[in-house]
Protein backbone atom coordinates (compact mmCIF):
# COMPACT_ATOMS: atom_id res chain seq x y z
CA UNK A 1 0.00 0.00 0.00
CA UNK A 2 2.48 2.54 0.98
CA UNK A 3 5.11 1.82 -2.06
CA UNK A 4 1.66 2.03 -4.50
CA UNK A 5 0.99 5.60 -3.01
CA UNK A 6 5.33 6.34 -2.70
CA UNK A 7 5.28 5.48 -6.33
CA UNK A 8 2.55 8.00 -7.47
CA UNK A 9 4.26 10.84 -5.28
CA UNK A 10 7.95 10.00 -6.14
CA UNK A 11 9.45 9.95 -9.79
CA UNK A 12 11.93 7.13 -9.71
CA UNK A 13 11.11 5.59 -6.27
CA UNK A 14 12.53 2.61 -5.99
CA UNK A 15 15.99 3.90 -6.07
CA UNK A 16 17.42 4.84 -3.18
CA UNK A 17 20.74 5.57 -4.18
CA UNK A 18 19.31 8.26 -6.31
CA UNK A 19 19.18 11.95 -4.39
CA UNK A 20 15.49 12.72 -6.04
CA UNK A 21 14.06 10.12 -4.71
CA UNK A 22 15.90 10.36 -0.49
CA UNK A 23 14.55 13.65 -0.91
CA UNK A 24 10.81 13.24 -2.05
CA UNK A 25 11.05 10.06 1.13
CA UNK A 26 12.46 12.89 3.23
CA UNK A 27 10.26 15.89 2.90
CA UNK A 28 7.10 13.29 2.71
CA UNK A 29 7.95 12.19 6.07
CA UNK A 30 9.12 15.48 7.41
CA UNK A 31 5.79 17.08 6.37
CA UNK A 32 3.47 14.39 7.77
CA UNK A 33 5.81 14.27 11.08
CA UNK A 34 5.23 18.18 11.58
CA UNK A 35 1.30 18.08 10.65
CA UNK A 36 0.86 15.23 13.02
CA UNK A 37 2.83 16.07 16.01
CA UNK A 38 1.61 19.38 15.89
CA UNK A 39 -1.95 17.95 16.03
CA UNK A 40 -0.70 15.88 18.81
CA UNK A 41 0.85 19.27 20.76
CA UNK A 42 -2.58 20.45 20.63
CA UNK A 43 -4.62 17.55 21.96
CA UNK A 44 -1.86 16.61 24.83
CA UNK A 45 -1.87 20.31 25.86
CA UNK A 46 -5.53 20.52 26.21
CA UNK A 47 -5.52 17.30 28.47
CA UNK A 48 -2.84 18.90 30.15
CA UNK A 49 -4.78 22.17 31.22
CA UNK A 50 -7.64 20.00 31.82
CA UNK A 51 -6.25 17.56 34.49
CA UNK A 52 -3.22 20.26 35.61
CA UNK A 53 -0.79 16.82 35.60
CA UNK A 54 2.53 17.75 34.76
CA UNK A 55 3.32 14.54 32.96
CA UNK A 56 0.72 15.44 30.45
CA UNK A 57 1.60 18.79 29.36
CA UNK A 58 5.50 17.37 29.36
CA UNK A 59 4.64 14.78 27.06
CA UNK A 60 2.69 17.34 24.90
CA UNK A 61 6.01 19.61 24.63
CA UNK A 62 7.62 16.62 24.15
CA UNK A 63 5.84 16.32 21.01
CA UNK A 64 6.03 19.97 20.21
CA UNK A 65 9.87 19.35 20.15
CA UNK A 66 9.07 16.69 17.67
CA UNK A 67 7.48 19.06 15.71
CA UNK A 68 10.47 20.83 15.57
CA UNK A 69 12.50 17.60 14.40
CA UNK A 70 10.54 17.29 11.74
CA UNK A 71 11.16 20.58 10.45
CA UNK A 72 14.72 20.52 11.10
CA UNK A 73 14.39 16.73 9.06
CA UNK A 74 12.84 18.89 6.18
CA UNK A 75 15.42 21.70 6.02
CA UNK A 76 18.26 18.64 6.22
CA UNK A 77 16.56 16.98 3.46
CA UNK A 78 15.67 20.09 1.19
CA UNK A 79 20.43 21.07 2.01
CA UNK A 80 21.38 17.61 1.82
CA UNK A 81 19.86 17.15 -1.92
CA UNK A 82 21.62 20.49 -3.49
CA UNK A 83 23.92 19.41 -6.05
CA UNK A 84 27.82 19.27 -5.70
CA UNK A 85 29.45 22.71 -6.05
CA UNK A 86 33.26 24.44 -6.42
CA UNK A 87 33.11 24.73 -2.18
CA UNK A 88 31.68 21.33 -2.02
CA UNK A 89 32.81 19.13 -4.93
CA UNK A 90 31.03 15.98 -2.63
CA UNK A 91 28.33 17.08 -2.01
CA UNK A 92 25.89 18.21 0.76
CA UNK A 93 24.74 14.79 1.81
CA UNK A 94 26.27 14.91 5.53
CA UNK A 95 24.10 18.02 6.72
CA UNK A 96 21.33 14.95 6.55
CA UNK A 97 23.91 13.88 9.33
CA UNK A 98 23.68 16.94 10.82
CA UNK A 99 20.11 17.31 10.67
CA UNK A 100 19.48 14.03 12.47
CA UNK A 101 22.04 15.19 15.28
CA UNK A 102 20.46 18.51 15.55
CA UNK A 103 17.05 16.13 16.32
CA UNK A 104 18.73 14.19 18.79
CA UNK A 105 19.39 17.04 20.51
CA UNK A 106 16.38 18.75 20.88
CA UNK A 107 15.32 15.37 22.34
CA UNK A 108 17.86 15.72 24.59
CA UNK A 109 16.51 19.19 25.54
CA UNK A 110 13.14 18.17 26.37
CA UNK A 111 14.17 14.63 28.17
CA UNK A 112 16.45 17.33 30.39
CA UNK A 113 13.67 20.24 31.04
CA UNK A 114 11.30 17.01 31.58
CA UNK A 115 13.54 15.82 34.43
CA UNK A 116 13.55 19.08 36.18
CA UNK A 117 9.70 19.50 36.31
CA UNK A 118 8.94 15.88 37.51
CA UNK A 119 11.29 16.34 40.35
CA UNK A 120 9.77 19.51 41.21
CA UNK A 121 6.74 17.85 41.36
CA UNK A 122 7.84 15.15 43.18
CA UNK A 123 9.31 17.18 45.86
CA UNK A 124 5.82 18.98 45.87
CA UNK A 125 3.11 16.76 45.09
CA UNK A 126 -0.56 17.77 43.59
CA UNK A 127 -3.33 15.77 43.07
CA UNK A 128 -4.54 15.56 39.23
CA UNK A 129 -7.98 15.66 38.31
CA UNK A 130 -9.33 13.00 35.75
CA UNK A 131 -10.37 13.84 33.29
CA UNK A 132 -12.27 11.16 30.49
CA UNK A 133 -11.58 13.31 27.65
CA UNK A 134 -7.87 13.63 28.84
CA UNK A 135 -7.89 9.58 28.54
CA UNK A 136 -9.56 9.01 25.12
CA UNK A 137 -6.57 11.88 23.90
CA UNK A 138 -3.86 10.18 25.13
CA UNK A 139 -5.00 6.88 24.15
CA UNK A 140 -5.77 8.23 20.48
CA UNK A 141 -1.86 9.70 20.60
CA UNK A 142 -0.59 6.17 21.37
CA UNK A 143 -2.52 5.21 18.31
CA UNK A 144 -0.84 7.98 16.17
CA UNK A 145 2.76 7.56 17.58
CA UNK A 146 2.08 3.86 16.88
CA UNK A 147 1.40 4.66 13.07
CA UNK A 148 4.19 7.63 13.05
CA UNK A 149 7.18 4.96 14.51
CA UNK A 150 6.11 2.10 11.69
CA UNK A 151 5.68 5.14 8.74
CA UNK A 152 9.18 6.49 9.88
CA UNK A 153 10.87 2.93 9.88
CA UNK A 154 9.67 2.16 6.66
CA UNK A 155 10.43 5.25 4.74
CA UNK A 156 13.94 5.10 6.41
CA UNK A 157 14.59 1.62 4.49
CA UNK A 158 13.20 2.84 1.36
CA UNK A 159 15.61 6.08 1.61
CA UNK A 160 18.02 4.22 3.60
CA UNK A 161 18.16 7.63 5.74
CA UNK A 162 19.95 7.47 9.62
CA UNK A 163 17.85 10.82 10.41
CA UNK A 164 14.06 8.89 9.80
CA UNK A 165 15.71 5.83 11.54
CA UNK A 166 16.12 8.13 14.69
CA UNK A 167 12.68 9.57 14.13
CA UNK A 168 11.38 6.11 14.51
CA UNK A 169 12.80 5.47 17.01
CA UNK A 170 11.90 8.48 19.10
CA UNK A 171 8.15 7.78 18.08
CA UNK A 172 8.31 4.51 19.38
CA UNK A 173 9.71 5.83 22.58
CA UNK A 174 6.81 8.27 22.43
CA UNK A 175 4.40 5.02 22.49
CA UNK A 176 5.91 4.04 25.63
CA UNK A 177 6.09 7.93 27.64
CA UNK A 178 2.77 8.19 26.52
CA UNK A 179 1.33 4.89 27.90
CA UNK A 180 2.95 5.52 31.30
CA UNK A 181 1.48 8.94 32.05
CA UNK A 182 -2.25 7.01 30.62
CA UNK A 183 -0.99 4.63 33.21
CA UNK A 184 -0.19 6.62 36.02
CA UNK A 185 -3.55 9.00 35.45
CA UNK A 186 -5.78 5.68 35.89
CA UNK A 187 -4.11 4.93 38.97
CA UNK A 188 -3.76 7.58 40.27
CA UNK A 189 -7.53 8.33 39.93
CA UNK A 190 -8.75 5.20 40.97
CA UNK A 191 -6.29 4.15 43.82
CA UNK A 192 -5.54 7.83 45.28
CA UNK A 193 -1.91 7.57 44.70
CA UNK A 194 0.40 10.32 43.39
CA UNK A 195 2.61 9.12 40.81
CA UNK A 196 2.56 12.41 38.19
CA UNK A 197 6.16 13.36 38.99
CA UNK A 198 7.38 9.68 39.26
CA UNK A 199 5.87 9.14 35.91
CA UNK A 200 7.14 12.70 34.45
CA UNK A 201 10.74 11.40 35.71
CA UNK A 202 10.24 7.69 33.61
CA UNK A 203 9.11 9.75 30.86
CA UNK A 204 12.36 12.15 31.07
CA UNK A 205 14.42 8.97 31.38
CA UNK A 206 13.23 7.26 28.18
CA UNK A 207 13.29 10.72 26.38
CA UNK A 208 17.03 11.04 27.14
CA UNK A 209 17.82 7.54 26.48
CA UNK A 210 16.06 7.76 22.71
CA UNK A 211 17.90 11.42 22.60
CA UNK A 212 21.56 9.62 23.51
CA UNK A 213 20.81 6.58 20.76
CA UNK A 214 19.91 8.84 18.36
CA UNK A 215 22.92 11.38 18.74
CA UNK A 216 25.37 8.39 18.69
CA UNK A 217 23.74 7.15 15.01
CA UNK A 218 24.05 10.33 13.75
CA UNK A 219 27.74 11.21 15.29
CA UNK A 220 29.37 7.74 13.94
CA UNK A 221 29.16 8.90 10.52
CA UNK A 222 30.35 12.42 10.72
CA UNK A 223 33.54 10.72 12.68
CA UNK A 224 34.10 7.93 10.34
CA UNK A 225 32.84 4.34 11.02
CA UNK A 226 34.54 0.99 9.47
CA UNK A 227 32.03 0.01 6.41
CA UNK A 228 29.59 -3.23 6.57
CA UNK A 229 31.74 -6.08 6.80
CA UNK A 230 28.94 -7.99 4.23
CA UNK A 231 29.56 -5.34 1.66
CA UNK A 232 33.25 -5.24 2.26
CA UNK A 233 32.83 -9.09 1.27
CA UNK A 234 30.87 -8.46 -1.88
CA UNK A 235 33.25 -5.49 -2.79
CA UNK A 236 36.54 -7.83 -2.48
CA UNK A 237 34.35 -10.95 -4.21
CA UNK A 238 33.30 -8.53 -7.53
CA UNK A 239 36.60 -7.08 -7.80
CA UNK A 240 38.74 -10.43 -7.03
CA UNK A 241 36.43 -11.77 -9.76
CA UNK A 242 38.72 -10.79 -12.49
CA UNK A 243 41.33 -13.53 -12.48
CA UNK A 244 44.18 -10.50 -13.14
CA UNK A 245 43.81 -9.07 -10.02
CA UNK A 246 45.90 -11.62 -6.87
CA UNK A 247 44.69 -9.96 -3.72
CA UNK A 248 43.11 -6.64 -2.41
CA UNK A 249 44.92 -4.44 0.95
CA UNK A 250 44.25 -1.11 1.93
CA UNK A 251 40.15 -1.20 1.53
CA UNK A 252 38.89 2.26 2.70
CA UNK A 253 35.42 3.82 2.47
CA UNK A 254 34.70 7.64 2.69
CA UNK A 255 31.32 8.36 3.90
CA UNK A 256 29.82 11.73 2.10
CA UNK A 257 26.90 11.35 3.20
CA UNK A 258 24.02 8.59 2.49
CA UNK A 259 24.21 7.49 -1.16
CA UNK A 260 27.19 9.51 -1.43
CA UNK A 261 30.11 6.91 -0.52
CA UNK A 262 33.91 6.94 -2.38
CA UNK A 263 36.05 4.23 -2.10
CA UNK A 264 39.96 3.17 -2.16
CA UNK A 265 41.67 -0.26 -2.51
CA UNK A 266 45.29 -1.36 -3.67
CA UNK A 267 44.75 -4.75 -6.20
CA UNK A 268 47.55 -6.87 -6.19
CA UNK A 269 48.43 -7.81 -10.10
CA UNK A 270 51.21 -9.93 -11.37
CA UNK A 271 54.24 -7.70 -12.40
CA UNK A 272 55.22 -9.40 -15.37
CA UNK A 273 51.46 -8.46 -16.80
CA UNK A 274 50.93 -6.09 -19.95
CA UNK A 275 50.31 -2.46 -17.86
CA UNK A 276 47.82 -1.82 -20.62
CA UNK A 277 46.03 -5.14 -20.28
CA UNK A 278 45.95 -4.62 -16.47
CA UNK A 279 44.72 -1.13 -16.98
CA UNK A 280 41.64 -1.94 -18.73
CA UNK A 281 40.91 -4.35 -15.64
CA UNK A 282 41.25 -1.85 -13.16
CA UNK A 283 38.94 0.28 -15.26
CA UNK A 284 36.41 -2.01 -15.40
CA UNK A 285 36.37 -3.00 -11.98
CA UNK A 286 36.12 0.49 -11.37
CA UNK A 287 32.98 0.64 -13.00
CA UNK A 288 30.86 -2.59 -11.64
CA UNK A 289 31.63 -1.23 -8.13
CA UNK A 290 30.19 1.78 -9.43
CA UNK A 291 27.17 -0.05 -11.34
CA UNK A 292 26.32 -2.43 -8.09
CA UNK A 293 27.28 -0.48 -4.88
CA UNK A 294 27.00 3.33 -5.91
CA UNK A 295 30.52 3.86 -5.56
CA UNK A 296 33.15 6.22 -6.89
CA UNK A 297 36.21 3.79 -6.83
CA UNK A 298 39.77 4.31 -7.09
CA UNK A 299 41.92 1.37 -7.38
CA UNK A 300 45.50 1.49 -6.91
CA UNK A 301 47.96 -1.69 -8.79
CA UNK A 302 50.46 -3.15 -6.66
CA UNK A 303 53.04 -5.43 -8.97
CA UNK A 304 54.20 -8.31 -6.99
CA UNK A 305 56.58 -10.67 -7.89
CA UNK A 306 54.54 -14.23 -8.70
CA UNK A 307 56.28 -18.04 -9.82
CA UNK A 308 59.00 -17.51 -7.73
CA UNK A 309 58.94 -21.26 -5.08
CA UNK A 310 61.52 -19.03 -2.71
CA UNK A 311 59.43 -16.15 -2.55
CA UNK A 312 56.07 -17.79 -2.22
CA UNK A 313 57.33 -20.33 0.68
CA UNK A 314 58.58 -16.99 2.26
CA UNK A 315 55.55 -15.09 2.03
CA UNK A 316 53.02 -17.90 2.67
CA UNK A 317 55.39 -18.04 6.28
CA UNK A 318 55.60 -14.78 7.06
CA UNK A 319 51.51 -14.69 6.79
CA UNK A 320 51.20 -17.50 9.17
CA UNK A 321 53.81 -15.96 11.83
CA UNK A 322 51.32 -13.06 11.35
CA UNK A 323 48.22 -15.02 12.37
CA UNK A 324 50.17 -15.84 15.83
CA UNK A 325 50.06 -12.17 16.15
CA UNK A 326 46.10 -11.96 15.63
CA UNK A 327 44.20 -14.27 13.17
CA UNK A 328 42.77 -11.76 11.76
CA UNK A 329 46.42 -10.46 10.72
CA UNK A 330 47.20 -10.09 7.23
CA UNK A 331 50.56 -9.01 5.14
CA UNK A 332 50.68 -7.46 1.66
CA UNK A 333 53.37 -5.52 -0.18
CA UNK A 334 55.52 -8.31 0.28
CA UNK A 335 58.86 -8.18 -2.27
CA UNK A 336 62.51 -9.49 -1.59
CA UNK A 337 65.63 -7.10 -2.12
CA UNK A 338 69.52 -7.67 -2.16
CA UNK A 339 71.24 -9.35 0.59
CA UNK A 340 68.38 -11.14 1.78
CA UNK A 341 66.18 -8.24 2.73
CA UNK A 342 62.50 -8.93 3.11
CA UNK A 343 59.77 -6.03 3.02
CA UNK A 344 56.05 -5.76 3.41
CA UNK A 345 53.38 -4.49 5.23
CA UNK A 346 51.13 -6.04 8.11
CA UNK A 347 47.57 -5.00 8.89
CA UNK A 348 46.14 -5.28 12.47
CA UNK A 349 43.45 -5.22 13.67
CA UNK A 350 42.89 -1.82 15.98
CA UNK A 351 41.78 -3.61 19.10
CA UNK A 352 45.47 -5.82 19.23
CA UNK A 353 46.90 -4.87 22.37
CA UNK A 354 50.50 -4.62 21.24
CA UNK A 355 51.49 -1.36 20.02
CA UNK A 356 52.79 -0.72 16.23
CA UNK A 357 56.40 -1.19 17.50
CA UNK A 358 55.70 -4.44 19.21
CA UNK A 359 53.81 -6.06 16.66
CA UNK A 360 57.27 -5.30 14.02
CA UNK A 361 59.42 -6.26 16.45
CA UNK A 362 57.57 -9.87 17.47
CA UNK A 363 56.99 -10.69 13.68
CA UNK A 364 60.83 -9.43 13.00
CA UNK A 365 61.90 -11.90 15.39
CA UNK A 366 59.58 -15.01 14.47
CA UNK A 367 60.77 -14.14 10.83
CA UNK A 368 64.55 -13.98 11.70
CA UNK A 369 63.86 -17.84 13.77
CA UNK A 370 62.72 -19.62 11.51
CA UNK A 371 64.50 -17.97 8.39
CA UNK A 372 68.20 -16.76 9.71
CA UNK A 373 69.31 -14.74 6.71
CA UNK A 374 66.27 -12.85 6.66
CA UNK A 375 66.50 -8.92 7.06
CA UNK A 376 62.57 -7.97 7.14
CA UNK A 377 61.45 -4.20 7.27
CA UNK A 378 57.83 -4.08 8.04
CA UNK A 379 55.54 -1.35 7.96
CA UNK A 380 52.70 -2.00 10.64
CA UNK A 381 49.01 -0.65 9.54
CA UNK A 382 45.59 -0.82 11.30
CA UNK A 383 42.54 -2.47 9.48
CA UNK A 384 39.99 0.54 8.15
CA UNK A 385 37.43 -2.80 8.23
CA UNK A 386 35.67 -4.74 10.85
Amino acid sequence: MLDAILRRLIPNYGRPDDPEVRKGCGLLAGGVGLALNLLLFAAKLCAGLLTGAISVTADAFNNLSDAAGSAVTLAGFKLASQRADERHPFGHGRIEYLAGLAVSLLILLVGVELGKDSIAKILRPEPAVFSVLAVCLLALSIGVKLWMGWFYAAMGRRAQSPTLAAAAADARSDVLATSAVLAGLVVSHFFQVQLDGWLGAVVAVLILRTGWGAARDTLDPLLGTPPDPLMVADIEKQVLSHPQILGLHDLVVHDYGPGRRMMSVHAEVPADGSLVELHDVIDRAERELKERFGLEAVIHLDPVETGDPWADRLRALTEELAREIDPAATIHDFRLGEGGEVSFDVVVPYDVALSDGQVRESLAGKLAEREPGCRPAIQVDRSHVL
